[in-house]
């Protein structure tokens, strides 16, 4: 191994009232909540939103000002929306696509692109209800330019060999300050489809690039299985609460034991249950200094409903603060002072009642943020303590929800749950209130159990798949929802401290479950999780806080074969993927999956919303929401499917149901909602008709993984053009007959897992052009989503099939004779020494101090490290947190001539370290390694 060392001294020097009211006790009632559509600029100001504990609604839209969506907020949380900078839109205020019909008249003719700036990344037409329809995307390379902006406009033609019509302007996407693309949606006639698009960047009105595109068909025209006269389907009549979902799919496991059987999970929710609380005194002004809130030491059901808490004005004078029980009523016997009034603050009653109730009390504090030094007067009368389950919501199911930890279940079904078959598992209702995709999923169920015997397609899936179906994730969560607070969104877990624990917050708590996993999460920087725990987005007070979180970890830890995943969600109408959450600093994503990986994802959604598209309705679930779910809707960090995927090689999708639905009568979308009326108008929003048609695309997704199962074949691929010498540079590209990711090498070694991949141009673009000036030769190899690896049997390690790897030549100009040597060379050059500012004794700080350092190697690759950092030392002293040293870049594997390389120096000082006068400082070494010389 060749080795090059530097040696870096790396040096430090350090230079030496009370207030009093009276007010009655009373449950406090949670403030009233209104629907607004709201425009927010972007990313960032939605983050802040919901870091503010404001709801919004899946169903967002990126318009080009920012994102629109639907807000359920108080009185009080919309001015808090205005004071972000939040407009609050009035009807007919909101972001409407130019859906004009086309104009016929012919465009000029075709002009040269000046240069290659714009390119479509797709185009699509479909169809819906006797509608066209074309959406565009495209991007220009200047599209990030602000002054001035760059405009686009976009042309179409009406059939092969038509002129471009109807000049139209696309409207400029920027999400979290980072241009994304121009885009655009409109009407076009349905009986005679654009065959391409001519799109055209400007910049002050004079043209600055020009592309023209093919356009693609969106969505299939399929017969779906409930077509079929003797396939049974439409089993659900109602919305299910969590009791009946599970009873049912009991029921099913119990009938059907040679298919389905009931697999539970080990980890209990905490229940449909609450301490029982009281908030004691006026929370109004000044008042509130004086007001205590009490919980229950016992679940409400199980004692804490009913206890009493009474402050007592005893007569006379210079009186202590006392507490006593008397069966379950705790008494406060408020302290006098000197003239014989009540001395107490609510800080001391607090206090008291903790340490003196008999363990009825096991919390006990002042209201919200105030410090508790208000006098608490008397009550009138003994308060009654409750959990609140008791008061149920206007159109809550008959009968009572059993209190207590409740047991997930999955309904598996498959002729073969042995772990042979490729496993799916179909998880709902993370959210509460979305009450659509938990019918789904027992309509799905239903369907499979009863087509089993006579349907070949429904034997099919059965006999070659594994399928978990988990029809309500968060059951505690949904519970609530029916019987007491319908826009409930989390898990009923209050993790909230003091500040947020009295009962007037009770709708306000709970974990979003679908941000309490370990990928891109909110612990880790990425976006869309809050901290708040009153936030709809709180991610939890940890990583997979959550039982809810740790079962879906849990199922498929045990069950390695589950392949793929649907996380279904309502409202929205998106299907969607990784990457899943931003940094939004630069918006930087957790990482995209690789090129076959995202080919296949588009492949399935194709399938699936296909079947969606065959019902009744014709929903058509459009481009722009599909894809990768940080791209068209928002980031979710923490999100469920990124850890399916990152962690477990599941190909996890996340569905949004209830899409928005075109009326013909209008001439607009329309869109659904979280509890839409279940019969309603059939043709645009009714939960019925959307349990039927996403049921079918659930089916569709069995299908998929039945087919996955069989795959046995690799993939077919090729470098095109066809032809192997050009006279000059050229471009090139790798082509596959199925999603493939494909390995390669230029350097003339083998490709193995670890080479360049090919990868996309950029996000939701297709493959990357590769561009050679001279004679290159090609190896390569595909691995397609199933796992097969073309050319079969090819294995880098194995020395019988090494060699085995697809290989071809691009002849670039006219072969001649010359040549050359170059001497192994491996140099490491570092520049001068780093310091570090002065250290402040008593502030904690993390300082920082930079170098650089010049890399040249003529080695297949090289690595450069560092010899452990240790701490800082002054002669007998040291620092106490160690040294950190990070590089801009570690890594080559190729030759490299002249890199520069940054290196970074951290320093963490606490507030209580020590330092001593005088200087610190540490000597490295730096090590620039190869092992392919």
């Amino acid at each position: 191994m060749a080795r090059s060392r530097g040696r870096l001294l790396v040096l430090a020097a350090v230079s030496a009232g009370v207030f009093t009211s009276t007010g009655a006790a009373f449950a406090q009632a949670p403030e009233p909540v209104s629907e607004v559509k709201v425009k927010l600029s972007g990313a960032a100001m939605l983050a802040e939103a919901q870091n503010a504990g404001i709801d919004l609604d899946h169903g967002m839209q990126r318009v080009p000002g920012g994102i629109e969506a639907e807000a359920h907020v108080t009185k009080a949380q919309e001015l808090e929306l205005i004071a972000l900078g939040a407009q609050i839109l009035q009807p007919g205020q909101e972001f409407q696509w130019g859906m004009a019909a086309a104009n016929v008249a012919a465009a000029d003719a075709l002009l040269r692109p000046p240069a290659p700036t714009v390119r479509v990344v797709r185009a699509d037409f479909f169809s819906t209800k006797g509608q066209g329809f074309l959406y565009v995307e495209a991007r220009t390379t200047k599209g990030a330019q602000t002054t001035p902006v760059v405009g686009m406009t976009l042309e179409s033609d009406t059939g092969d060999g038509t002129a471009f019509v109807s000049p139209r302007t696309m409207s400029r996407f920027v999400d979290s300050g980072e241009y994304m693309f121009h885009r655009n949606l409109f009407k076009v006639d349905m009986n005679n489809p654009p065959k391409r698009i001519r799109v055209t960047s400007t910049i002050a009105g004079v043209t600055d690039g020009q592309t023209i595109g093919a356009v693609s068909k969106w969505l299939d025209d399929v017969t779906p299985l409930t077509a079929d006269p003797n396939y049974k389907s439409d089993f659900v009549d109602d919305y299910k609460h969590p009791q009946q979902l599970y009873a049912r799919f009991e029921a099913l496991a119990a009938a059907n034991p040679e298919i389905a059987e009931i697999v539970s999970m080990p980890n209990k929710t905490n229940g449909y249950q609450r301490k029982a609380q009281a908030t004691i005194g006026s929370t109004t002004g000044t008042a509130a200094q004086s007001a205590v809130v009490v919980s229950s030491a016992a679940w409400g059901h199980e004692g804490g409903n009913g206890i009493t808490v009474e402050m007592v004005n005893r007569p006379g004078a210079d009186l202590p603060l006392a507490v006593e029980v008397i069966d379950r009523n705790v008494r406060v016997l408020l302290a006098k002072n000197a003239a014989g009034a009540p001395s107490s603050t609510a800080a001391q009653v607090s206090a008291a009642i903790e340490a003196g109730s008999s363990g009825l009390i096991d919390r006990a504090h002042p209201y919200r943020t105030n410090a508790g030094t208000g006098i608490v007067p008397a009550t009138t009368a003994p308060v009654v303590l409750t959990d609140f389950l008791d008061q149920k919501r206007v159109g809550a199911p008959a009968g009572e929800v059993p209190r207590g930890p409740y047991t997930i279940r999955a309904l598996r079904i498959g002729k073969h749950r042995d772990g042979s078959k490729p496993g799916v598992l179909i998880q709902a209702s993370d959210h509460a209130r979305e009450w659509v995709p938990m019918t789904i999923t027992l309509e799905t169920a239903e369907r499979l159990i009863a087509n089993y015997p006579n349907d070949a397609a429904t034997k099919d899936i059965i006999e070659n798949t594994d399928i978990f179906l988990v029809p309500s994730n968060n059951p505690d969560g949904a519970n609530y929802s029916f019987y007491n607070f319908a826009s409930q969104r989390r898990n009923m877990t209050n993790h909230c401290p003091d500040a947020d624990a009295d009962p007037g917050r009770r709708n306000a708590w709970g974990v979003d479950l679908n941000r309490n996993y370990r990928v891109g999460s909110g612990f880790d920087g990425y976006d869309g999780a809050s901290p708040s725990c009153t936030s709809d987005t709180f991610q939890g007070p940890s990583k997979l806080s959550e039982p809810e979180a740790k079962n879906a970890i849990w199922l498929v830890e045990q069950n390695r074969n589950i392949k793929f995943m649907m996380s279904v969600h309502s409202n929205g109408g998106q299907l969607f993927w990784q990457p899943g959450a931003y940094i939004a600093n630069g918006r930087i994503t957790t990482p995209r999956p690789p090129l076959g990986h995202e080919s296949f994802y588009w492949q399935s959604a194709n399938r699936i919303l296909s079947q969606v598209r065959a019902t009744s309705r014709q929903t058509v679930v459009t481009p722009e929401n599909v894809g990768g779910s940080s791209d068209v809707l928002y980031s979710s960090a923490g999100n469920v499917r990124e850890d399916m995927y990152f962690n477990y090689g599941i190909f996890a999708f996340g569905w949004e149901v209830g899409g928005s639905v075109y009326n013909p009568a209008t001439g607009n979308f329309q869109g659904g909602s979280f509890q839409p009326p279940w019969v309603g108008q059939a043709d645009l929003v009714s939960g019925h008709s959307e349990t039927m048609e996403y049921s079918n695309g659930i089916i569709e997704m069995f299908r998929i993984a039945a087919d996955f199962g069989r795959d046995k074949t690799p993939a077919t691929s090729s470098i095109t053009p066809g032809a192997r010498q050009f006279d000059s540079p050229t471009a090139v590209k790798f082509e596959t007959n199925e999603p493939a990711t494909v390995y390669y090498t230029t350097d003339g070694s083998a490709p193995t897992i670890n080479s360049p991949r090919y990868k996309q141009t950029e996000f939701r673009e297709p493959g990357e052009e590769l561009w050679l000036d001279k004679t290159t030769t090609f190896k390569w190899f595909s691995v397609d989503a199933a796992g097969n690896v073309e050319p079969a049997g090819y294995d880098p390690n194995n020395p019988n099939t090494a060699n085995n790897y697809r290989i071809d030549t691009i002849k670039i100009g006219e072969e001649g004779g010359a040549g050359g040597t170059v001497p192994a060379t491996l140099s490491l050059a570092l520049g001068t020494a780093a310091t570090f500012p002065s250290f402040v004794p008593g502030v904690a700080r993390e300082y920082e101090a930079t170098t650089t350092a010049n890399v040249i190697s003529t080695a297949g690759d090289a690595t450069l490290s560092v010899s452990p950092p240790g701490n800082l030392t002054n002669g007998a002293f040291s620092l106490p947190e160690p040294l950190r040293v990070e590089f801009s870049k570690a890594v080559w594997t190729a030759p490299v001539a002249n890199d520069p390389v940054t290196i970074t120096f951290k320093q963490a000082i606490k507030a209580n370290d020590a330092l001593r006068t005088g200087t610190y400082s540490k000597t490295l070494t730096f090590t620039l390694s190869t092992t392919n010389p």
